[in-house]
Order: C-alpha cells, then structure tokens, then sequence
C-alpha cells in the first residue's frame, strides 16, 4: 500500500517536540537521518541506539501517514498540537510501500577499518581485502536503530581496537562495551581475539540486538549483555564507551572502576570542545590520556593507574 511521506529538516534540540507531535496526530513511523551525511552512498542512522538522543546537530525527520491523509489538514493539526514550531519547511510526497529497513540495508556497504577490521553487512559478499585469514569480519544487521560504523564515534572506536589488536594488547583478554547499542565494539574485538566480552546498555532492544548480532557472528557463547542495574561488577583490561559527553562525565568513576590496573580505556561520543573538560575528568584515574579526532567528533583514550 503506498503512504504518504513528510519530510522535514530540524534541528537536534527541537527533534524531540517535532517527533511527539507527529506521534499524537497519527504517523505509521518516524525516522531520523543526520541532514549534513552524504546520502549519495549511504544513509546515516540514529547511532547512539533505541531511546538516546541524535548526535547530529541536524536532522532529516521523515513520517509515514496513511495514503488518505489530507496533506493540508495534517499540517492544520501539527500546528495546533505546537504553534511554537515551525512546519513551514515540511514537504509530502506519496511513496509505494516496500522493506524499510531492507531497502536501507541495500545502501550500507561493507566498511575497513584499520588494518583488519571489516563491518559487512550479512547480505553482501565480502570485499576482496577481506578475504584473508587474518581479517576480522563482522556480518551486521543494524536494522534502523543501531550502530553500523557509518557514524564517526564508533569508526574512531573501531579502529582502536585494530590497533590493540595489531599491537597485541587484544588477545584473550575481557572486554567491556559500554553502551553497546548493537554490539558493532563488542563483535570487533572478539573478531580481532578478545577471549569474552560483556555488553550493558539501557535500552533492552539493545541487548536483544547485541545477541542477535553475536549469534549470526558465531560469538554468542563469548558474549554476555546486561542492563546496567544487572552489570556484574568486575574489571576488565579493555573498556570502550561510546556514548554521549554528558554520560561520560556522569558515568567517569564507574566506568574508571571497571579498568583493571593498567588496563586501557577508549571514550567516544564526544563533539569537539567537551574533550578538554573530560580530560580532566578522567585524570585522577588514568595516565596517558590523548585524543583522536574524526570530523567534528574526538576519541580519548588512557591508561589505568
């Protein structure tokens, strides 16, 4: 059946109005898509996972409305749900039904990172470099919510754990992926040796995403994924974050305890500007703090007293 589409540009701040009210008046589905991505080879996706904010400052919002809806009356009511925003901007369009998620899968196509790392998606044949024996595939199937390496934050995490690996800082050890989302660190870093890791994320979804990932991977006996209420305490060599600036600030000396004693940590998630602020907040705990950046986006790494 075909539908009627609106679209519309806003920014990250105002999202969350935009989306409530296109909710309270009827749409089939929402989508948010970053409006500065290059969508001539791929679709960006909301990153951070189910129920965390955009890290875009602005974003592409799309819904769906039956194909009977009126056009002019749709936007009488989005206005008098919330006058305070603007809909001047939003545009229609009728399109035919078809596979959403299907049809953004056959845009994503499969992604280096490092030396060794591969993110392909499960439908796709691998690419020529990866076939060898020493590279570490991960067949991924993000859906509309999750991580999928397109975003900068989780391709500076990505290629940090090929750098572990090629310096041999990965193998058989414990890994933590702190906020997870679909998994994409955890799933690396046991491609690339990791003897176990451990996923915690809020979002239920989440983890159901994780485990899914890990089974179609081969892995799911090697990962486990927790709420953070049900996070069993204990350390870990190697702890990667990538979430947002504010939750690591508030998150620091949880996370700081989850690093053994010369174990490393990577922190992503955060735009340029609040590094410097998060350097300093993780200095009690760790030495050799430095930053890498991609983009408007930095990556912080260190090592545990």
């Amino acid at each position: 059946m075909p539908y009627l589409e609106l679209s519309l540009r806003c920014s990250e701040s105002d999202q969350p109005r935009y989306e409530n009210a296109l909710e309270d008046v009827g749409a089939l589905s929402v989508t948010l898509l970053d409006a500065d991505a290059d969508t001539s080879n791929e679709h960006a996706i909301l990153e951070p996972g189910v129920g965390q904010t955009p890290l875009w400052h602005a974003l592409v919002l799309t819904a769906l409305f039956p194909a009977e809806t009126n056009a002019l009356a749709l936007l009488a009511a989005l206005e008098s749900f919330d006058p305070g925003l603007d809909w001047s901007s939003a545009s229609f369009r009728s399109v035919e039904d078809q596979d959403w998620e299907r049809a953004w899968m056959d845009q994503y196509v499969p992604l280096r990172f490092g030396a060794r790392t591969f993110i392909v998606p499960w439908n796709q044949a691998l690419p020529e470099e990866a076939d060898n024996p020493d590279a570490a595939i991960v067949r991924l199937d993000p859906g509309l919510a999750f991580g999928s390496g397109t975003h900068p934050t989780t391709a500076l995490c990505l290629r940090w754990l090929d750098r572990l690996a090629c310096e041999g800082e990965l193998q058989g050890t414990s890994v933590l992926d702190f906020g997870c989302g679909s998994g994409i660190l955890a799933l690396a870093a046991l491609k690339l040796g990791a003897a176990s890791a451990v996923g915690v994320d809020n979002d239920p979804q989440a983890l159901t995403a994780s485990f899914d990932n890990a089974e179609r991977n081969g892995v799911g006996e090697r990962l486990a994924v927790y709420l953070p209420q049900d996070e069993p305490q204990a350390t870990y060599p190697i702890v990667v974050a990538n979430i947002l600036a504010s939750a690591l600030d508030a998150l620091a000396e949880t996370l700081a305890k989850r690093v053994a004693p010369g174990g490393r940590i990577a922190l992503s998630g955060i735009l340029q500007g609040q590094e410097d602020e998060l350097l300093v907040r993780y200095a009690p705990w760790f030495d050799r703090l430095t930053t890498d950046q991609e983009g408007d986006w930095m990556r912080i790494e260190g090592v545990r007293r």
